[in-house]
């Protein structure tokens, strides 16, 4: 069954979410994971893109979106299908995609801000009522 983890951070900015992301990414794929970043719509989409390019300097982490690399190490996604993704899922919507179930795991990160919090719990209880394994990681700074 699908291991769902939240990373709580110790921030508001929506934006930390995404840098944070960077970091969870980079460290899975250097573990060799494949990853596939749920994005809520094409501006936070480009916003991840852009952090990928430039978050550490001395690192590279090769991406694309799923769109023109749908068999990448590394895929930032949209919409209702994750292709053939099934190793990690980094969901940076509000609200769990239906193709959660076919990842073997689940990071959910969660900021300070109201809404995010909202959906967030929103979330767990949908993970807790489906019987997901569940664990949070509250971070102490980014």
């Amino acid at each position: 069954m699908t291991q769902v983890d939240f990373y709580i951070l110790p921030s508001a900015d929506p934006l930390a979410r995404l840098d944070f992301a960077c970091k969870l990414t980079e460290k899975a794929w250097r573990m060799g994971h494949r990853i596939y970043l749920h994005c809520s719509d094409a501006a936070q989409r480009d916003e991840l893109d852009a952090r990928l390019w430039r978050f550490k300097g001395e690192s590279f982490v090769p991406h694309g979106p799923a769109e023109s690399e749908p068999e990448g190490l590394v895929v930032l996604g949209l919409g209702e299908s994750c292709g053939d993704h099934h190793d990690l899922l980094v969901n940076l919507d509000l609200k769990v995609p239906p193709f959660a179930k076919a990842f073997a795991r689940v990071a959910e990160v969660v900021v300070e801000d109201p809404a995010i919090r909202q959906a967030a719990r929103e979330s767990f209880r949908f993970y807790r009522e489906q019987g997901y394994p569940l664990q949070d990681h509250r971070l102490q700074r980014l």
